[in-house]
Parts: C-alpha cells; sequence; structure tokens
C-alpha cells in the first residue's frame, strides 16, 4: 500500500484585501463572502487565522462609512482610509503594507469570480511549492467586445515587451506569499500595478501559476479601467518598468515551505 503524501502545514494567517472606490452596492456581499470561506479554511485547518482589509480609495458614497460598521462588527474586518484617491495601484500598494498575513490574496469588490476558488488556489500554493497563484478567466464573453479586445491587445503587448506568457495578467486575483513582497517593490499607481507584480516576481526568481476560473462580471456601479486615461497611465508605467528591470538581480534563495 501506497502511503498518503504529508498535508501540507496549514497557512498561519491568510489576508484577503479589498481595493474600494465607491463600492457601497458591494462591499456587504464581498466582506460576507469572504468571511464565509475564510471560516470553512479555518474549520478545515487549511490556515490558522485570517483577516479581511477594505482599503477605502477616498470614496465619496457610503463606503467609509458602511466599511467602518463591518469592521466594528468584526474583529477580523479592518480598515485603510485614503485621505486622496490613490486609484488601484496606490490602494493595492496600501493593501499589501497593511496586510499581517503570511499569505495574502487581493481581489474586487465586485467579486468576479466565486470564493471558493481560493479553496483550490491554496491548494494549487502549498501542494506545488508556489510563491503566486494568479487566476484567467475561463470564459470572458460577459465583459462586451470592447474590453475584450482591449484584454487581448494589452496581454499581447505584456508577452511582446516582458516575456511573460501568463493568461490574463490583470484579472484581480493575485494569491501571494509574503515573502514576494519582501523580495519586490511595486511603484505603479495606476492599474498596471497588477501586471508588474507578476513580471517582478518572475524576474525576481519567484514561482508563478496560473489557474482558470468562472467569470463573473460587474452588475452594479460603473468600471473605469478602458477608460482613455487610465490606458495611458498604464502605458506610461509600463515602459518605465521595462527599464527598471534591468536592475532586477534573480532572488538567489529562498525557503520552501
Amino acid at each position: 500500500m501506497i502511503d498518503p503524501l504529508p498535508r501540507p502545514e496549514p497557512v498561519k494567517k491568510l489576508t484577503i484585501f479589498f481595493p474600494m472606490w465607491n463600492e457601497e452596492l458591494y462591499i456587504h456581499r464581498a466582506v460576507g463572502a469572504a468571511r464565509e470561506i475564510c471560516e470553512h479554511l479555518v474549520d478545515t485547518e487549511q490556515i490558522l487565522d485570517y483577516e479581511l482589509v477594505v482599503v477605502d480609495d477616498a470614496s465619496t458614497d457610503t463606503t467609509p462609512q458602511l466599511a467602518d460598521a463591518l469592521a466594528e462588527a468584526d474583529p477580523h474586518v479592518r480598515v485603510v482610509h485614503h485621505a486622496r484617491n490613490r486609484k488601484l495601484g496606490g490602494s493595492i500598494k496600501s493593501g499589501f503594507a497593511a496586510a499581517t498575513g503570511d499569505v495574502i490574496l487581493y481581489t474586487d469588490a465586485d467579486l468576479p469570480f466565486e470564493m471558493i476558488e481560493l479553496v483550490r488556489a491554496l491548494r494549487v500554493l502549498r501542494t506545488y511549492e508556489a510563491d503566486v497563484v494568479s487566476a484567467y478567466r475561463l470564459d470572458r464573453t460577459g465583459e462586451g467586445p470592447r474590453r475584450a479586445v482591449y484584454s487581448f491587445v494589452y496581454n499581447g503587448l505584456i508577452r511582446a515587451m516582458f516575456g511573460t506568457r501568463l493568461r490574463d495578467i490583470n484579472f484581480a486575483f493575485k494569491l501571494v506569499r509574503r515573502r514576494v513582497l519582501e523580495g519586490v517593490t511595486l511603484v505603479s499607481e495606476g492599474s498596471f500595478i497588477d501586471a508588474e507584480l507578476v513580471i517582478r516576481a518572475q524576474r525576481s526568481g519567484f514561482e508563478v501559476l496560473q489557474i482558470g476560473v468562472d467569470y463573473f462580471p460587474r452588475t452594479r456601479g460603473v468600471s473605469t479601467l478602458s477608460s482613455f486615461g487610465v490606458i495611458r497611465t498604464m502605458l506610461g508605467e509600463m515602459v518605465r518598468l521595462r527599464s527598471d528591470l534591468k536592475k532586477i538581480r534573480p532572488v538567489a534563495t529562498h525557503d520552501r515551505p
């Protein structure tokens, strides 16, 4: 009889954080779904503890008040408030800075995937000793033709400029070990930060794996990720990163779990 493989050690603490700007329509659903999956992970001894962080990017609706109320009612919830709007890149950097977990997930408040996918992503991270698990959308027809074309061109440009073969690099599902954040420094203030994280991690010698997930497009509120201003900022940050990558040296060693 073949002995079963030893079960990986549970994650000591998982952080899930949500960058939010005017997400009053989604905040309760997002935090509730994250809490539910984290409680499941605790009950099944896959994690020992968790925290949920809301990064309020100077929202002008009731998001700040709703977030504070959630934090007051649940010690697992914390809120980071921005005094001024710092866009997606600034919000993600704030979330990583606030996170105290040894594994961190960030995603959008509109929940573009089912939170149950986190169970699979965490299993891949631990079983295959990966440093980053980055998801891609299996079916993107729900996002509309304009966004589909924009994403196709953007991902092709990323492959051409940086040599990465990852699919759907800007999808907001990145599960990251803390040692990655200790080995890379993110500088983007705009939406390019998703790609920057993966590109810097790979160039620094960290292992990045991908999984496919079902995609659920936003049904409330407004997305600004395909606006001209956002695209212009992303292109500028791409050029700066390409120059900066010449300074990056692979991490010599980092302990595996």
